[in-house]
């Protein structure tokens, strides 16, 4: 038996049009200042004014903070925290993709604790009560909203820190299907590849418990059966309202389990190179799940069931056929399959391995990995 903790900490509000209640779900916890952290695309798709919008009907003072970037970094939180002194909120939004999310969990940690990001970098170093936090994802992706971990880059080494507390756990995650509607199709490719890959890795990890893979196991049924549908059928709300969930349920199984070595592998991918974090993810996740089908296949055996290519006695041959089923989605999704077709060199593979070896979540796979084995994983998908 596997020892765990399972403590949902997230409300979870599900449904078309709910981030009009944004000022209701507010006004439950009293609150009569928000700062509300998202991006300029979001506040050109419009959402983000509906979001002010429902909280000021409610009462509610509220300041947007939109310069949130890709990945977010040290310097975005720097700013936000700058215009939460001003406000003194007593409530933090995050609305956008999981930029947003995660520069509004930095900027919690900063003005709730003081200091840095680097003080935070690892698990549970949080001192103080933090502010309740409200998450709206417009993406189908990192599922930050259902977790307690603010991943900021190093404005000046690049390298991105996981910054986890549970008190940085959001308060509620309103999942709004008709927010990921304006998602440019590359968008949706991306951030569906990410989700994808953490329904993958966190039903493997040794890290995983019964809570955690029933999450898994149910955001990869949501997850693999509608992907290519909204890759072909973009308006079609039911298919991204199963994304959304699919990726939230990740999100709950990366809490209790952790993620593995696609993640470590695709880190130094984009730190060194600049490739977007699910580009870099779908490049290396095919190549891991044969990798780790060497000690858990009967579990990726299991997940190939649930997509019908699991055909086989051989439960190798079953993880075989789940990874060629990765594959088909990354294809679908129009991404890059291999490190030469987004410029990576031979040459910089072995600087790549080593960067690799040192992220956390490698220490999370089922299959140990060192910079060695790390080093073939590039090699096979270079």
């Amino acid at each position: 038996m596997t020892p765990f903790d399972f403590f949902p900490r997230t409300r979870i509000v599900f449904g078309v049009d709910c981030v009009d209640t944004l000022g209701d779900r507010a006004g439950e916890m009293g609150v009569r200042r928000a700062l509300v952290v998202s991006d300029p695309g979001i506040v050109a798709a419009g959402h983000t004014e509906r979001g002010v919008e429902s909280l000021r009907k409610a009462g509610i003072t509220t300041v947007v903070f939109d310069e949130v970037q890709e990945n977010p970094t040290t310097e975005d939180v720097v700013r936000g925290v700058a215009v939460a002194k001003r406000l003194e909120p007593e409530l933090l939004v995050g609305l956008g993709g999981g930029s947003s999310m995660d520069c509004a969990k930095g900027i919690n940690f900063i003005y709730s604790n003081g200091g840095r990001m680097a003080d935070y970098w690892g698990v549970g170093k949080a001192l103080r009560e933090m502010l309740p936090m409200i998450a709206i994802p417009t993406t189908a992706g990192t599922g930050s909203e259902t977790q307690s971990f603010a991943l900021i880059s190093d404005a000046e080494t690049h390298v991105k820190m996981a910054c986890g507390d549970k008190k940085a756990s959001c308060r509620i995650a309103m999942l709004d299907p008709g927010l990921t509607l304006t998602q440019p199709p590359r968008v949706t490719a991306l951030t569906g590849i990410d989700a994808v890959a953490h329904a993958l890795e966190t039903f493997v990890t040794t890290k995983r418990n019964p809570a955690s893979m029933a999450f898994s196991r149910e955001s990869w049924r949501l997850l693999s059966t509608n992907f290519s549908q909204v890759l072909q059928t973009p308006s079609d709300i039911e298919a991204r309202g199963a994304m959304q969930l699919g990726a939230c349920f990740a999100g709950l199984a990366i809490e209790n389990s952790m993620l593995g070595a696609t993640h470590a592998l695709a880190n130094p991918l984009t730190s060194r190179f600049g490739i977007v974090h699910g580009q870099a993810i779908g490049l290396m996740l095919p190549h891991v799940i044969r990798f780790n089908a060497e000690v858990c296949a009967d579990s990726y055996s299991v997940l190939a069931d649930l997509v019908g290519v699991a055909t086989s006695d051989s439960a190798r041959e079953n993880a075989e056929r789940l990874a060629v089923f990765v594959e088909d989605l990354v294809r679908q999704a129009g991404l890059p399959q291999q490190l030469r077709q987004c410029s990576v060199t031979e040459d910089t593979l072995g600087t790549l391995a080593e960067e690799s070896a040192k992220q956390w979540t490698g220490t999370f796979n089922p299959r140990q990995v060192d910079a060695t084995s790390l080093l073939r994983l590039y090699e096979r998908a270079r």
